[in-house]
């Protein structure tokens, strides 16, 4: 069986992984994150400038954790979209410059299929048809999923607006918590009342679109009650606030994760993304599928976020599905959609082989 090496650098985190048959080998991660604290956001130069420090290092520290050497490496996958194009130059010229080293294949990634691969490594096979839910920093997806990479992926509805990973964020400034906001919001959510403070579900009315999702109307509706409790004199109650926040986007996020599933017949819900570790996302998504008989797969939490092992298990089972590898030319592709979880390549390609 061939070990893929999997390289990540969509954003602020540089991931390694080594994935063989379905099984994570070892896997390794920097995060830049604390550089980027202070602007209150991902700063794009600083991204590109701790990936070019970082992405050799990570190589040999996942490579040191599997026991392997890169003489056993057979393939590398990388993501080549979407995302930051400084950050993503990186991370494919590091991935071209090992597999022509090496002399091995090379396959370009989509960011988002990684993510839905990472399930994967926890618990086997995607089943025939699922329902994925991408919820991050820069997406919010529901994905209708067949073969990961041989069958196109179906967009059952993408955020209008903010992702809910960026509504984390903007509400975590307005209450003065640290960044990123999704885990500072989460901690403090524990201490606080999830209904004290009355927040919309966005676009859950009679004509609203049924899978549709939007989060800047809620991150305003939370400004506004910051606004007006400010102006009362009132001490904030951060922490209901909080968890009035969080429980709105983890209610529209599970209730229409579970109706895409009925809409569809499927009988497995898949939630993968950076805020799939948020704990509340997790027990009631947890809750609803258990009520309404949907098995539920959720990754590790170490996992949902932005790391080279979903890229390397992408890479796996390109290689184990025979697909054509792409060319040293293999370009980036900063904004490209997910369709397909391989890029630059030809529907044609990818099934030459079935």
């Amino acid at each position: 069986m061939t070990v893929v090496l999997g390289i990540e650098t969509s954003c602020d985190e540089t991931g390694v992984g080594l994935v063989r048959d379905g099984v994570l080998l070892g896997d390794a991660l920097s995060s830049s994150m604390a550089e980027h604290a202070r602007f209150g956001g991902v700063v794009p130069e600083i991204a590109a400038r701790a990936h070019v420090a970082a992405v050799v290092p990570c190589v040999n520290e996942a490579l040191t954790r599997s026991g392997l050497s890169l003489n056993d490496v057979g393939a590398i996958a990388v993501t080549s979209g979407p995302g930051l194009a400084t950050a993503l130059h990186v991370g494919v010229a590091a991935a071209k410059a090992y597999a022509m080293t090496l002399g091995v294949p090379l396959y370009g990634v989509h960011h988002l299929a990684g993510h839905a691969a990472a399930d994967t490594l926890e618990h086997g096979p995607l089943p025939a048809k699922s329902i994925v839910l991408i919820v991050s920093g820069g997406h919010t997806s529901l994905l209708l999923v067949n073969d990961l990479v041989l069958d196109p992926v179906v967009h059952l509805s993408d955020t209008l607006d903010d992702a809910a990973g960026e509504a984390f964020d903007k509400v975590a400034r307005i209450l003065g918590l640290s960044y990123p906001g999704g885990p500072a919001i989460d901690k403090v959510s524990r201490d606080g009342d999830p209904h004290a403070v009355k927040l919309p579900r966005p676009l859950t009315g009679p004509r609203d679109p049924k899978l549709g999702f939007s989060f800047s109307g809620l991150k305003t509706a939370v400004a506004r009650h910051v606004e007006a409790e400010q102006k009362a004199g009132r001490e904030l109650a951060v922490a209901d606030i909080a968890a009035s926040f969080q429980e709105a986007v983890a209610d529209t996020l599970t209730r229409k994760a579970i109706l895409a599933c009925r809409l569809h017949d499927v009988s497995t819900l898949v939630v993968v993304g950076g805020v799939a570790a948020n704990s509340r996302v997790r027990s009631l998504a947890a809750e609803r599928c258990a009520a309404a008989g949907i098995e539920l797969r959720v990754p590790p939490m170490r996992l949902c976020t932005d790391n080279g092992a979903m890229i390397a298990a992408v890479g796996d089972l390109l290689v184990r599905a025979e697909a054509k590898p792409a060319s040293l030319s293999l370009a980036t592709h900063p904004s490209i959609e997910l369709t397909w979880a391989q890029l630059d390549r030809s529907v044609a390609e990818v099934l030459q082989n079935q």
